[in-house]
């Protein structure tokens, strides 16, 4: 929370979990979060975020997991860059330019296109 790009939340949204009030607290006692910061409970409103990593979750779930962190951390990275390309999330990269993907896609793994 101390980095310089971050700025201090007014409302944190949470699900019912029973972990989250005392992590707060944790964190306000140590004076890394303001006492002034809301908790708030509610099982929806983070449905955006969710539903943003539920293509994700559909896709590893088959996989049954994985054998190694590496193995794991470069599929995710890549299904993370196909799914932004798909939704044209990328600047340098227009949406349905398959050429360009290919060649960012290239950038990223550091394979020739």
């Amino acid at each position: 929370m101390n980095a310089f790009h971050t700025q201090e939340p007014c409302v944190i949204n949470v699900d019912k979990n029973a972990a989250y009030p005392k992590a707060i607290d944790e964190l306000k006692d140590k004076e890394e979060l303001s006492p002034e910061v809301e908790l708030r409970h509610n099982k929806y409103l983070n449905n955006r975020i969710e539903q943003d990593h539920r293509f994700m979750q559909r896709l590893v779930k088959p996989g049954m997991g994985f054998g190694s962190f590496n193995t794991a951390r470069r599929t995710l990275k890549g299904y993370e860059i196909i799914n932004l390309l798909s939704k044209g999330q990328v600047k340098k990269v227009k949406k349905g330019a398959v050429n360009e993907q290919v060649k960012f896609i290239a950038e990223i793994f550091g394979v020739a296109a």
